[in-house]
């Protein structure tokens, strides 16, 4: 079980720590990016490395992108890419993760959505993604997963759906998958879907890590704020799912640091061991595959 690590965490890292089996970090919240090209692109924030450096001392910790847009019809951004590389071998991350849209246009002057947006799913698609998984799976020592998108709208006309693209991205690229099961309750409420329905045609094998998350009802939609704690709905979800996958290696709970003054630090630990207590009763022991062999710390 672990959180996603942000900073209204870090006083209190020494009193949670021990409660967790790893956390979960942002990268892109420790760097500076100057963009593509620029002369010493990325530049580390101080506070962010003592905050990793006291967690990955204690636990193992996992990164999830937000950055890459590896999506980007006509961008790969290969220096993003090598930066996140270089961080999962200084961190010793147990396996790495972004998203399965983009957010990032233009090979000129760019332009950023500050949002992940879904793709098509289609062959030309799966076609420029392939080998840009494969520039994360050959080069890293760690397992890369891609994380199902919420969408709030449709491409009509698709050629199959967001979890046939992710069997065969999967079984085609060596990627696996981070199954955000609030990301699939909010597109299941949006747009009229059974959520079980999704997760029996997934390949659940491919799923290593899951995410659990609160939301809130804005005009009409319900939204992926990742406010508070988990709703009632992704803990059906999370029941339902976690029976049903052989290599599943952690649940994460994430929030937005703006509800920690709401929750605090035990409303955040009541979260993780709600989470605990669903796998426990699965029979799956989520500590057990991430810590194994994983020394902590920094190499």
């Amino acid at each position: 079980m672990g959180v996603l690590l942000n900073p209204s965490l870090g006083p209190l890292l020494g009193r949670l720590i021990h409660r967790l089996d790893y956390l979960a970090a942002i990268p892109d919240r420790g760097w500076i990016d100057r963009g593509r090209n620029a002369e010493q692109r990325f530049q580390a924030l101080p506070s962010f490395l003592r905050m990793m450096e006291e967690a990955s001392r204690e636990r193992p910790v996992v990164l999830h992108s937000v950055g890459l847009s590896i999506c980007s019809a006509d961008l790969f951004d290969e220096e993003y890419a090598h930066n996140m590389i270089e961080w999962a071998e200084m961190w010793n991350a147990a396996w790495i993760s972004d998203h399965l849209s983009f957010s990032r246009i233009g090979t000129g002057h760019e332009k950023n959505a500050a949002i992940t947006l879904p793709v098509p799913y289609d062959e030309e698609v799966l076609e420029m993604l392939i080998p840009r998984v494969r520039y994360f799976t050959e080069r890293l020592a760690c397992p890369f997963l891609l994380e199902n998108n919420v969408y709030y709208v449709r491409y009509p006309d698709q050629e199959m759906t967001e979890e046939e693209f992710l069997n065969r991205l999967c079984s085609t690229s060596g990627c696996g998958v981070l199954l955000d099961l609030h990301n699939l309750y909010t597109n299941s409420v949006n747009h009229h879907l059974r959520a079980t329905d999704y997760i029996d045609r997934l390949d659940l094998s491919n799923v290593t890590e899951i995410h659990i998350a609160g939301g809130m009802p804005m005009l009409g939609f319900h939204t992926d704020s990742h406010t508070g704690p988990v709703i009632r709905g992704v803990w059906d979800l999370l029941e339902y799912t976690v029976p049903r996958t052989p290599n599943l290696r952690g649940v994460t709970f994430e929030f937005h640091e703006s509800s920690f003054g709401a929750m605090g630090v035990y409303g955040v630990l009541e979260q993780v061991e709600q989470a605990r207590a669903i796998v426990a009763y699965a029979g799956k022991d989520g500590a057990r595959d991430v810590a194994q062999g994983i020394p902590a710390g920094p190499r």
